[in-house]
């Protein structure tokens, strides 16, 4: 089949093995770790380890997504440009493959900067992480697409990446806040974090290298080329039902990530127990090691895009809890935390299996470039990474948060911490309800299921 040949590449009902599927899942172990340790310590570390005011430390995270949102949909290109010419996307997966050396890079900030130098250094070298991060992601998850598989069986292909994922952000999560030194977290520890982690990182992703091709040689793989470049992306960003769920997803990730950052805040500043960072980490993140194969089953029962609607919903109800704070008592904010862990864990799997269904509609209807939309995918989800803790900065910032280096203790006016409370509670909340009215408008999930 040619990019101008037109007849739908039908899917198949091929079932995949579990060996390649492991193969493949063992990618997003590492890519879990720059996933969530920038997310979950980065704003933190900048404001509280570096002096860096969180006007300026908001702004560090933020400007270097812009280079994302315009360089994702070029590295989408590239990848369709590889699998044309060579019939995979290995080159760009071992460039990828140098993420852990900025991501250890990112944290060794050195001794003698503070304030904006240091902020500018971070910038710097997430810049860099973003783009190699960027190379990885964009072939790796253009490989459901790639396949020709059924709806279902891209639910589940997806739900294997999504448990080791969930590993992935749940160690990372846990082994990061430690490795700094806990409560008395210092700059070495944070270099320390990154090493250590930056090796784990290497050896994930390699193996999720040589799982990608095995996983390809055990599948039908699509034969359409299809068109890149400006073209195609000027093709994505005309499907309609593409573009209501990227506007969704983009707040999806936003409110989670804002949720990630401001988690060190809240366990400090309203549970006045800096420890207690792990212990909400966990609960927001183990309960997907539980819940993933739940959320297949209610997308085989009822949909993908009805089980999406629901966990959105449940996310919004679990914030409105946090936004109460300790009067609610700490059992009660801990399960909300697993609430919206649960939350998450179905809003990981389902926009992700839903991804590969608009490819392969636009597909049947002539329009190819899998690495394309995966690479406007991929930017969204940048974006939503960096609007996050830069939204949440804003809240800190206007409650006149005071920024401090590792070991000092200012004391936090009131309206501070209203906006540690308000902001990782009553903000979310709100941004999730806009991304559940977002995803109402997406129509494609009867048709692509009836297709299966």
């Amino acid at each position: 089949m040619t990019g101008l040949d037109r007849r739908p590449a039908a899917a198949t009902d091929a079932t995949l093995p579990r060996g390649p599927l492991a193969g493949f899942a063992a990618g997003s172990l590492g890519m879990g770790v720059w996933v969530t340790v920038p997310g979950l310590l980065l704003l933190y570390f900048l404001t509280d380890v570096l002096a860096v005011g969180p006007w300026l430390a908001g702004l560090a995270l933020l400007l270097p997504k812009i280079a994302d949102v315009l360089l994702h949909p070029w590295v989408g290109h590239r990848a369709d440009v590889e699998q044309t010419r060579r019939g995979n996307r290995r080159r760009l997966l071992l460039l990828g493959c140098a993420l852990p050396v900025a991501f250890a890079a990112l944290f060794a900030v050195p001794g003698g900067l503070t304030g904006a130098p240091a902020a500018a250094w971070v910038a710097v070298f997430f810049i860099a992480g973003n783009l190699l991060f960027a190379a990885y992601q964009v072939p790796y998850l253009s490989t459901p697409a790639d396949l020709r598989i059924g709806y279902h069986e891209r639910t589940r292909l997806m739900a294997f990446r999504m448990v080791v994922l969930t590993l992935g952000i749940l160690v990372s999560g846990l082994l990061a806040p430690l490795l700094t030194g806990g409560d008395a977290a210092t700059r070495g520890g944070y270099q320390r974090m990154g090493v250590v982690l930056a090796v784990g990182m290497l050896v994930a992703m390699l193996v999720g290298v040589a799982g990608i091709a095995r996983l390809r040689g055990s599948a039908p793989a699509s034969t359409a080329s299809g068109h890149g470049g400006w073209r195609a992306l000027r093709t994505a960003l005309r499907d309609a039902q593409f573009r209501w769920l990227v506007a969704a997803y983009l707040a999806m990730s936003t409110t989670t990530h804002l949720v990630l950052a401001g988690v060190p805040y809240y366990a400090e500043y309203e549970l006045r127990a800096p420890g207690l960072t792990t212990v909400l980490v966990a609960a927001f993140v183990a309960p997907a090691l539980l819940v993933t194969p739940a959320w297949l089953v209610v997308a085989r029962r009822v949909g993908k895009q009805r089980a999406l609607l629901g966990a959105q919903g449940a996310f919004a109800i679990g914030s409105l809890v946090l936004a109460v704070g300790r009067p609610a008592g700490l059992p009660v904010l801990v399960a909300a935390v697993a609430v919206l862990g649960v939350a998450f864990a179905g809003m990981q799997l389902l926009p992700f299996s839903m991804l590969p269904d608009v490819i392969r509609a636009a597909s049947n209807a002539g329009s190819t470039g899998a690495g394309t939309y995966t690479g406007v995918w991929t930017a969204t989800e940048a974006t939503g990474a960096a609007l996050g803790p830069y939204a949440y900065a804003l809240c800190l910032t206007v409650g006149g948060f005071v920024a401090s280096t590792a070991g000092e203790s200012p004391v936090q006016p009131d309206a501070a911490l209203a906006a540690v409370r308000y902001g990782f509670g009553l903000l979310p909340a709100v941004a999730m309800l806009a991304a559940l009215l977002l995803q109402r408008r997406y129509t494609l999930d009867a048709t692509a299921r009836a297709a299966s």
